[in-house]
C-alpha cells in the first residue's frame, strides 16, 4: 500500500487546518482512502495552532501499517480457509464405503468373475496361438 499526500499551507497556518489531498494510492480500497481522509481531519483539527504536518504524516503511516496488516491477517485467513477446504477434501476422498460382510462378498463375486473371464480369455488365445503352430 501506498499514498501521496499533497498538503498546501494557507496563510493562517498552523492557527488553521493546512488544505490536503490524497494525490496518488495505490491498492487502497475506497472505504481506507475515506478512513485516511476522515484520520486527516481529525487529526488536523486536534493539532490546530501547532505545527502538524509531522504529525498528519505519521498518523497516515500508521494508519497504513493498520491497513496492510489487515490485509495480511486476510490473506492468512483464507489461505488456512483454502488448506483447511483441501484437507476436507483429501480425508474424503480416503473416506470410502465402509466393509460388511454383504459388501465384501459382493465384490468377491465380481472381482472372481473377472478373474475368470481373463483366464478364459488368455486360455482361448494360447489354443489359437497351438493351432497355427506347426508341429513336429
Amino acid at each position: 500500500v501506498q499514498t501521496t499526500l499533497k498538503f498546501t499551507y494557507s496563510e493562517k497556518y498552523p492557527d488553521e487546518a493546512p488544505l490536503y489531498e490524497i494525490f496518488s494510492q495505490e491498492n487502497l480500497e475506497d472505504n481506507d482512502v475515506s478512513d485516511i481522509l476522515k484520520l486527516l481531519a481529525l487529526q488536523a483539527e486536534e493539532n490546530l495552532g501547532m505545527v502538524m504536518i509531522f504529525t498528519l504524516v505519521t498518523a497516515v503511516q500508521e494508519k497504513l501499517n493498520e491497513i496492510v496488516d489487515q490485509i495480511k491477517s486476510r490473506r492468512e485467513e483464507e489461505k488456512k480457509q483454502k488448506e483447511k477446504e483441501a484437507e476436507e477434501a483429501e480425508k474424503q476422498l480416503f473416506h470410502g464405503t465402509p466393509v460388511t460382510i454383504e459388501n465384501f462378498l459382493s465384490w468377491k463375486a465380481k472381482f472372481d468373475a473377472e478373474l475368470l473371464e481373463i483366464k478364459k480369455k488368455r486360455m482361448k488365445e494360447e489354443e489359437q496361438a497351438g493351432k497355427n503352430k506347426l508341429s513336429g
